[in-house]
């Protein structure tokens, strides 16, 4: 079985010890573990590093699962590591456009989002009065929550934010809810939907 823990050593492994932030294998653990906890709760055939399919083009997803021929899961797994100012605005913009893609071609589909960011490298923005963590757990708060009948395109249904330490070791500060509720929430949202699925 793997943990969060699991998943978490590995990516500094590779991102820190290796000093392969950007190596695309880096959340390859974490995705084991996604698909792992998705078809424990019932989803069977979740895959990884699944291209689906969007309204403006087809987009890689970390992990994804597939029913009658169409794909009603996608979950999207980050890292900020480093360059914290530089890069939160930017994964926010990628969020919005990566499920906003898969759901103007597909407006059932759940989207969840699971982000690990290094808190030592966080800083004060002094233009927003908070931290960085701070303001990238607000804003994936506002973007949460997608449910029938309100299908705001460009939210998501769920995410987890994983705050850790990686100046001496791999070591998990915080985690904004956990895993098993995001799970949960995800399988939830799944079944509501596709009712004939997890029979």
């Amino acid at each position: 079985m793997i943990s969060c823990d699991d998943a978490v050593q590995d990516l500094y492994r590779i991102a820190i010890l290796e000093g392969r932030t950007t190596s695309a294998i880096r959340l390859q653990m974490l995705a084991d573990y996604c698909v792992q906890e998705l078809e424990r709760r019932g989803l069977k055939g979740v895959e990884k590093e699944v291209t689906i399919p969007g309204a403006g083009r087809e987009k890689q997803w970390d992990v994804a699962w597939k029913y009658d021929g169409k794909y009603r899961l996608g979950v999207s797994l980050k890292s900020i590591l480093k360059n914290i100012a530089g890069t939160v605005p930017n994964r926010i913009d990628d969020l919005i456009g990566e499920a906003a893609n898969a759901q103007l071609h597909s407006p059932e589909i759940a989207v969840g989002y699971v982000m690990v960011f290094d808190i030592q490298h966080d800083t004060m923005s002094t233009r927003h009065g908070s931290k960085w963590s701070e303001i990238v757990y607000n804003r994936l708060t506002s973007l949460s929550g997608r449910k029938p009948p309100s299908w705001t395109t460009g939210t998501i249904e769920d995410f987890v934010l994983v705050k850790v330490d990686f100046s001496a070791s791999p070591q998990i500060r915080e985690i904004s809810r956990p895993f098993d509720d995001f799970f949960d929430n995800l399988v939830d949202q799944v079944a509501d939907r596709n009712p004939n699925a997890l029979k």
